[in-house]
């Protein structure tokens, strides 16, 4: 309100400068008056409506007890003055005369000590009086009950209509005659309605309750100074200028003394009392004085212009205070306490803003006067139409009764009822016609702007409003040509031809002169009597205005920018058009622009929805799209958001993630972590964390939890994202396997170089000297143990050259059930002596790959003789192929499995768990799966196996298949 206030105040005073021309002086004086007002009203009015605001709030959330009985002092006792009918007072028993001496045995003996007491017990409680009647003691049970406050409301309601008025005429007329000060009184006026204080007499109380006792001093004395210099100054007051300070002197006097009375006199109800009639008796002096000198102006009006002016607003104030004076400020004068018919009386004193607001609003009451006479003679025209109307009824109804007499009651009731029926369509069509008659084309204009206004409202494209507009306006008032020019944006001053009727040429014009600013700006509309001689425009709008031939531009404004002009030329018999019309377009040009900034604002929402949904629509593809998986969860920690990666992952759907919460989807050890990192603000990590999906599997996954904050940085959630690296950590184990034994097989092919030679000399010599001791058993036996020691060395030496040597094989197309097929052959002895059972499930049909089979027949050997180990007292070996993206082999035992702390190590060279062998059970050299892993590398497959303790064994092998060269 305040900002608002301001700028209105600029631009009047703007207007008012570039009408007319002063000295820089004095045009910097008047500008800082202008802009120092301005604030200061806005300041005053921003404080009064807080201040009263407030007041009203802690008026409904205090309640002030009341006894219902009116005590004075005298001789250092209450006495009751009076008792009002039917309050707590007179239920009790108290009666006149009595005198109060305790309250609940607390002492009494003031107004302030009783008003403390009641305070204390409160409304609706109990209390006991103790009295004094006729030297007897009574003690009597009252209870309080909350005072009757209920008027106050009815002078808030005057009070805002007050300063409704007081803002609107300020606003609209801020430069006319009286403005200022008009507002001012509506102002103090609004204080003096609107702050009631509660009786808690804190700082806040007190500060309402001099703000009423200043104000209602200062209402009257603002009135008077009003009337006496508007609408011109009085005689008096030019010859006497030290009567309008004399006005506000008694004021002064009297709020100093009610200051005084309160800050060095015993405070009491009588004084209280007293003060009070004499502030009432000064204000309605004021007001009646107020009322003489309007009278006295209006007798000696020298111009009828000026008499009409004051005719209006002088009956409007005698009619505003002469209530209020004779029900209300006599009476009370004269020793009467408030009544309900007294209080109401004061409402007429809302007349007084209503008057005074007009007449500075127009500055010319001839209008009024014609509405007067236009009302009185329709009112007197639809009460002539009521009267008939009842008399018809009335005579039905005695003709049935006097016609058929045995009807009854019921008959004649019938006979009103239908009667009535059938006369309404007939009253309303004559109420019809009597409004056309005296409202004329105005009755026309009426329902035109209503029509016209659902239009507006209900059609929200731009292109299809303005040819409704122009249709409309065409066929209503019937002009020759018009056109409506739509600015670029909301505050560009350029303007273009939107829509256009009965116009030859509307392009290619220079429309800048409907965004220059000009005096005629305050009229509210531009017009061109001949739009061939604007002397006054610039040469470019000359030939414009010329071209357009359009008489009058009218713009429509929204939110203080003009965004759209209606441009009419004359009516099609050549005249202009009338004041009526004009305020008519005016009133419409209000709508209009509103809802033009609505049907852009509209296309604009339009087109943001769109780009939002693109927007969002791209959001989400990138969210889908990206390889890792993304959730989001609110602060309640329930899943919001769910990409498709995450539906892989984790084996889980969206539908049934979504709304629930984190402990309901995933497992315990992960909210645990989760509910551990989210307590610390920034972004945590968790790596290589091991979860556990719904179906069993278990995923190792990099996790990142970071806030989820909007624009203003307000964290709403969290944000998840999960990347898998399961594979990634079965690759990184493989490529280190792969360089731990690229490094050992080049250590091995140098070792092995080294020790073949001395093994096989130790051989040699070892089998000489066992054919030259052949008669001796005892050497021969340590001989024949040191060739068996010697040949095994030599194997290991073998297999070490064979885990080495990484290249230089030949790989054809081969069939790998044929490979299996052979190497069980090689074996099918010693599965029998072992009582292992082959369970063969093959694929009959297999791709053949390209290999090695002599190398994958080692791969299979060393698999099908570690099962063999494993499965001691017998198993069964399971073998089974099949083809799909590659050709893959499972090997299975039920042999003892492998231990969970050995799985990652199998592949190392010359690890082995066969450190202790059982009985017939070779001892392990530990490169078995060494070189089994480096075959199938070359082969460019993969090897994986899954094995519990005491469970069994599974190899899995997948090799690449075979691609057929395709001829040209």
């Amino acid at each position: 309100m305040s900002s608002l206030m301001a700028v209105k105040v600029q631009k009047r005073h703007q207007d008012v400068l570039f009408l007319r021309a002063a000295e820089p002086v004095r045009r910097m004086n008047r500008d800082f008056q202008i802009r120092f007002t301005a604030i200061l009203l806005a300041l005053l009015t921003t404080a009064a409506v807080v201040y009263a605001g407030y007041n009203l709030q802690a008026e409904r959330q205090f309640q002030v007890p009341d006894d219902g009985v009116w005590w004075f002092e005298h001789q250092g006792k209450l006495t009751a003055d009076r008792v009002d009918a039917g309050g707590p007072g007179t239920r009790a028993g108290i009666k006149v005369g009595d005198q109060l001496t305790a309250i609940d045995q607390h002492e009494v003996n003031s107004t302030a000590a009783r008003t403390h007491q009641l305070y204390r017990v409160g409304a609706w409680s109990k209390t006991t009086y103790s009295l004094v009647r006729q030297s007897v003691p009574v003690d009597v049970v009252l209870i309080p009950v909350p005072a009757e406050r209920s008027q106050y409301n009815w002078l808030r309601l005057i009070g805002l209509i007050y300063l409704g008025i007081g803002l609107y005429v300020l606003l609209r007329r801020w430069t006319a005659p009286g403005s200022t000060h008009f507002y001012t009184f509506c102002l103090v006026s609004f204080i003096s309605y609107a702050f009631h204080y509660t009786g808690k007499f804190n700082g806040f109380d007190w500060t309402i309750y001099w703000g009423n006792v200043a104000a209602g001093l200062l209402q009257a004395a603002l009135f008077l100074h009003f009337v006496l210099t508007f609408p011109e100054r009085h005689w008096f007051v030019r010859r006497h200028r030290w009567a309008i300070f004399a006005i506000y002197v008694p004021g002064l006097l009297l709020l100093s003394l009610h200051i005084l009375a309160l800050a060095f006199l015993k405070a009491s109800e009588v004084l209280r009392w007293n003060l009070d009639r004499l502030e009432m008796g000064c204000q309605a002096l004021f007001f009646v004085a107020a009322a003489g000198v309007l009278l006295y102006n209006y007798r000696r009006a020298s111009t009828p212009i000026l008499r009409q002016q004051l005719k209006w607003v002088t009956r409007g104030t005698i009619l505003a205070i002469t209530p209020f004076t004779l029900f209300y400020v006599i009476p009370y004068l004269t020793g009467a306490l408030p009544t309900t018919a007294m209080k109401v009386s004061v409402l007429s004193l809302g007349i007084l803003p209503l008057t005074f607001g007009y007449a500075i609003f127009r500055y010319r009451l001839m209008d009024v006067d014609l509405i007067f006479k236009r009302g009185m003679v329709y009112t007197l025209a639809a009460g002539a139409i009521a009267g008939a109307y009842f008399a018809v009824v009335a005579g039905v109804a005695e003709l049935v009764h006097l016609q058929v007499p045995s009807s009854g009651p019921i008959g004649l009731v019938l006979a009103i009822v239908v009667t009535a029926l059938l006369f309404d369509p007939v009253r309303k069509w004559i109420q019809e016609r009597i409004d056309q008659f005296f409202y004329r084309t105005g009755y026309d204009y009426r329902k035109t702007l209503i029509e016209f206004g659902r239009e507006l409202s209900s059609e929200t494209d731009l292109d299809k409003m303005l040819s409704a507009v122009v249709d409309r306006l065409s066929r209503t008032l019937l002009v020759d040509r018009m056109a409506v020019f739509l600015s670029d944006g909301e505050t560009s001053q350029q303007f273009v031809v939107a829509k256009s009727f009965g116009m030859a040429q509307t392009s290619g014009l220079d429309l800048s002169f409907l965004g220059t600013p000009r005096p005629e700006d305050a009229v509210g509309h531009l017009f061109f009597d001949n739009t061939h001689q604007v002397p006054r425009e610039t040469v470019n709008a000359q030939q414009a205005i010329a071209k357009l031939d359009l008489n009058y531009y009218i713009p429509c404004r929204a939110q203080k920018h003009t965004i759209a002009v209606l441009g009419l030329g004359k009516t099609v018999e050549g005249d202009f058009l009338t004041s009526e019309d004009v305020e008519l377009l005016e009133t419409l040009a209000g709508y209009l622009g509103i809802a033009i900034q609505n049907a852009r604002l509209y296309a604009s929402l339009q087109q943001k929805v769109a780009e939002y949904e693109r927007l969002k629509d791209f959001n989400e593809n990138i969210v889908e799209s990206i390889n890792v998986g993304v959730l989001a969860v609110d602060l309640a920690d329930r899943i919001e958001s769910w990409n498709s990666q995450m539906e892989v992952m984790y084996a889980l759907p969206r539908r049934q993630a979504l709304t629930r919460s984190l402990g309901e989807v995933f497992p315990a050890a992960f909210v645990e972590e989760f509910y551990r990192v989210r307590q610390n603000p920034g972004i945590h990590n968790l790596y290589k964390f091991r979860l556990g999906t719904p179906t069993g599997e278990s995923r190792v996954v990099n996790v990142a939890i970071a806030p989820l904050v909007t624009k203003d940085f307000s964290v709403i959630g969290r944000l998840i994202i999960m990347d898998d690296i399961t594979e990634r950590i079965e690759l990184e184990a493989q490529l280190s396997q792969a360089d731990k034994l690229s490094s050992i097989g080049l250590l091995a092919a140098g070792v092995a170089h080294e020790v073949n030679t001395p093994l096989a000399v130790i051989s040699s010599y070892a089998q000489m000297l066992s054919k030259q001791l052949q008669g001796d058993p005892q050497k021969g036996a340590l001989l024949e143990k040191i060739t068996r020691q010697t040949f095994r060395a030599s194997e290991i030496v073998n297999n070490l050259l064979n885990f080495s040597r990484t290249s230089g094989t030949e790989f054809t197309a081969i069939d790998i059930n044929k490979i299996i097929s052979d190497t069980l052959a090689l074996l099918e002895h010693q599965f029998k002596v072992t009582r292992i059972k082959v369970q063969d499930e093959r694929s009959a049909y297999l791709p053949p790959i390209n290999g090695n089979a002599g190398r994958l027949q080692q791969v299979f050997l060393n698999l099908f003789l570690n099962a063999k180990d494993a499965m001691s007292n017998g198993g069964t070996l399971r073998i089974a192929t099949t083809n799909g993206e590659s050709v893959s082999v499972m090997v299975s035992d039920t042999g003892t499995g492998i231990a969970q702390e050995h799985i990652h190590r199998i592949y190392d060279p010359f690890f082995t768990t066969k450190t202790t062998p059982r009985e017939g059970q070779p001892r392990g050299t530990g490169l078995g799966l060494s070189v089994t892993y480096g075959i199938i590398q070359e082969h460019a497959g993969k090897i994986r196996v899954e094995s519990r303790h005491g469970e069994g064994t599974t190899f899995y092998l997948d090799f690449p298949l075979t691609r057929k060269a395709v001829n040209a």
